[in-house]
């Protein structure tokens, strides 16, 4: 962090924070909401302006709502998600050790064969291989794997790697809106408005898969120059030869136990609702342990290498700071302000449905692509509770708040962790990087039209209503 403008940046925070503060008061909210509040926009202000501190600032809100009694340390516990943290875990130990016995290279790599490939073949290829794995593991390892097979596929046939860089990101950030565990969007989405994974492929699979053809169509004519240039080199080195290289080595043993430990994952994953049922579980229980299930086999088989699994792909960090997030949100509803927000929204769009499921998918479009789209989420679930109990809307708002995190982080460099993975990998392998202004003029355009498709969708199909 540059030093020189920390004190403008903490400047920043603290007349933002008295602001909050004055205008709760103004708008009628008691001394326990008004400290909530506060609390909450420090840790997202916080995490805007200084992001390698970001958990600083979400243990300084939630020592503000604890030493000011706003809520007790039980139920600051409480509303701090441990069933989201505990499948997050899980998950990123599974994908710790299905990248590190190879499954995902392997994977991929057969993914993007096919017969008489063209520029045009392997760049679709690319979006439904991104957005695909994205679905089956979060976004964040799906985008490493699919970086690291590009940059393979760029210097064989010595091309520019950031059209497809760009296309991978931008097929993963769509295609993670397709099932629970794309991102942890999905999940938190999942466990606070009771969905089941059955419920995203039912309602929002269909909408992200379809969207795949928007991103196809618009990324085929915004690069066919640069795909004109790969049906040259094709031509040129042979890119059979290549493919049949990547083929050439066939799944080891570890690899092939890889495949059953994570194909039952998901198998218990996919039809958890139907297993709670016969079991006479709560909802989401089978959802929630089965990677704890599979972590604990994982670690048994591979006790050389379990506690390299916790320490090193486990983001603790990011974990923690989840946690606290998720706490002060839970604070934030106690208190009755989510339900204020909620209130002055409907009355903003004078209680219309399809305006209300408007301003949720752009606004928070918008917003996603300037904030990171998991803090977005986090801030908006306890106001679309309180809407969802006003206007018993079915879920729609739900679907539209996941489309909105995903699609919108799209739209800049900073609107998702899978975009600031891949430039950081791609400054580090080829030390070149991809301009605010050039992502932006692609990701704009990616991101409004999906966003559109979407939404007519949402509106128009009474699937959905």
């Amino acid at each position: 962090m540059d030093s020189k403008h920390i004190p403008q940046k903490s400047v920043a925070i603290t007349i933002s924070t008295i602001l909050i503060a004055v205008l709760g008061g103004h708008f009628g909210l008691n001394f326990n909401q008004i400290i909530a509040l506060v609390a909450f926009s420090l840790s997202i202000l916080g995490t805007l302006l200084f992001w390698q501190f970001r958990l600083s600032f979400a243990f300084l809100g939630a020592s503000l709502v604890l030493l000011t009694r706003v809520t007790t340390l039980d139920n600051f516990i409480h509303h701090s998600s441990m069933e989201i943290i505990l499948f997050l875990i899980g998950m990123m130990i599974i994908v710790g050790f299905l990248k590190e016995i190879g499954v995902f290279s392997w994977f991929l790599q057969r993914a993007l064969v096919m017969k008489e490939i063209s520029a045009k073949k392997f760049l679709v290829s690319l979006v439904f291989s991104s957005a695909i794995l994205a679905c089956i593991i979060d976004e964040v390892s799906s985008i490493l794997i699919v970086v690291m097979i590009i940059f393979e596929f760029c210097d064989y046939f010595e091309i520019n790697p950031i059209p497809y860089i760009l296309a991978a990101v931008l097929a993963t950030n769509v295609g993670s809106a397709g099932t629970v565990i794309g991102n942890p969007i999905g999940l938190m989405i999942a466990a606070k408005a009771h969905l089941t994974f059955e419920d995203f492929i039912k309602y929002a699979f269909p909408l992200m898969f379809m969207s795949l053809f928007v991103v196809s169509g618009l990324l085929l004519v915004i690069f066919r120059k640069h795909l004109q240039e790969l049906d040259e080199k094709m031509k040129e080195f042979g890119p059979n030869e290549f493919l049949v290289r990547l083929l050439s080595i066939p799944p080891e043993k570890n690899v092939k136990i890889g495949f059953v430990i994570f194909g039952v994952t998901l198998g218990l994953i996919g039809f958890h609702h139907r297993l709670e049922l016969l079991l006479g579980l709560e909802t989401n229980t089978i959802l929630l342990i089965a990677p704890m299930l599979a972590s604990a086999v994982i670690m048994v088989w591979r006790r050389h290498k379990a506690r390299e699994y916790v320490e090193k792909d486990v983001e603790w960090s990011t974990l923690l700071f989840f946690m606290f997030l998720f706490a002060q949100a839970g604070v934030l509803a106690d208190h009755g302000v989510a339900e204020i927000f909620a209130k002055k929204l409907l009355l903003l769009v004078s209680h219309n449905q399809n305006l209300l499921v408007s301003t949720i998918l752009f606004g928070g479009a918008v917003v996603s692509s300037a904030l990171d789209n998991v803090v977005v989420v986090v801030g908006s679930i306890p106001i679309l509770h309180s809407l969802e109990a006003i206007t018993h809307s079915n879920g729609i708002l739900w679907w539209a708040l996941l489309f909105a995190a995903c699609f919108g982080g799209n739209i800049t460099v900073i609107g998702s962790t899978a975009n600031l993975i891949a430039l950081g990998t791609l400054e580090k392998q080829k030390n070149t990087t991809i301009s605010f202004l050039y992502w932006f003029k692609i990701g704009a355009i990616v991101g409004l039209a999906t966003l559109v498709f979407v939404w007519a969708a949402l509106i128009l199909i009474p699937y959905y209503n």
